[in-house]
């Protein structure tokens, strides 16, 4: 087999790859719950992140015969597409199999939402991975944190960490969000669209 010929589906790697700002100040931050859904998923696999590669913190496994990379790019939020891009090109991943998972406040925080592409709507993570890799044209993992309260600029908003009644809403969206992750790698994104997409909490 040569370089060129090209690998079999099932052969294919998975990049899921978080958004957040680094830094012990960001940890418990509305912005940084993409980083938490790749902690989710590095724990629940039994993954250790403790690499820096391509301007990422980044591990490798299998999950269930798959190939996984996890990655939490180090750049600040709004270059996160160099780490992504450089990794996608790293580990040959092609876009279908990349998911970028990150906050979105205009769903409310409980609900999550896969899609196969668009634009950022103003998230600046999504608009650099969208700049670096040329195309909308990718998977992503939209949790919900909602809208800031009042008049309060939403810079400042997603930048506070969560407060303690939303951080029991937080462990289920983070559980039922790594369970999409793993319906999308196993099943393909539209499965993983018609079971999770929505709200966990009851009208």
């Amino acid at each position: 087999m040569t370089d060129q010929t090209p690998l079999p589906e099932a052969e294919l790697p998975f990049l899921i790859a978080g958004l957040g700002n680094p830094g012990r100040e960001y940890r418990e931050t509305r912005h940084n719950i993409g980083f938490m859904l790749v902690d989710e998923l590095s724990q629940a696999w039994g993954f250790r992140l403790s690499r820096v590669q391509n301007k990422a913190i980044v591990t490798t496994g299998q999950f269930q015969g798959r190939r996984i990379i996890l990655a939490k790019p180090q750049t600040y939020m709004n270059l996160s597409g160099q780490a992504i891009s450089s990794l996608t090109k790293f580990y040959k991943v092609p876009v279908e199999h990349l998911i970028v998972a990150h906050d979105d406040l205009d769903l409310p925080l409980g609900t999550i939402r896969l899609r196969p592409g668009g634009g950022s709507a103003g998230q600046k993570g999504v608009s650099s991975t969208i700049e670096q890799l040329g195309t909308q044209s990718f998977p992503r993992l939209r949790l919900g944190i909602g809208r800031p309260p009042g008049r309060m600029d939403a810079a400042d908003y997603v930048l506070e960490n969560f407060l303690k009644p939303e951080k029991e809403i937080l462990a289920q969206v983070l559980e039922h969000a790594r369970k999409a992750v793993e319906v999308f790698i196993l099943s393909g994104l539209n499965q993983a669209m018609n079971e999770f997409n929505g709200s966990l909490l009851k009208e």
